[in-house]
């Protein structure tokens, strides 16, 4: 059960594949155009449950519960080589 003002993640489909533009790849087209949204719950409901949620910011969202108090996770990926000395670069230019 999740209560009423509990934070979730809802998925709601914005396009179905037939209603996608026509210019975008085949695979993609295959596809419908999903959204997810974080808010608090306004209504007691279930996993998987259609329901509305409040964001941050005051606006009300509909789609599916897909996730229940989701975290923050961020990365800047992977260490590339080739871009780890564009610091020093950048001040032996600015500093010639």
């Amino acid at each position: 059960m999740i209560r009423k003002g509990t934070w979730v993640e809802v998925e709601e489909i914005v396009l179905m594949p037939e209603d996608r533009a026509s210019n975008i790849p085949a695979v993609t087209k295959e596809t419908p155009l999903k959204s997810w949204t974080r808010g608090k719950c306004l209504s007691d409901s279930k996993l998987g449950d259609e329901v509305q949620v409040e964001t941050n910011i005051g606006r009300i969202a509909r789609g599916k519960i897909v996730d229940i108090e989701p975290g923050y996770y961020h990365t800047y990926g992977k260490y590339v080589e080739e871009i780890s000395n564009i610091g020093k670069q950048a001040r032996e230019i600015i500093t010639e």
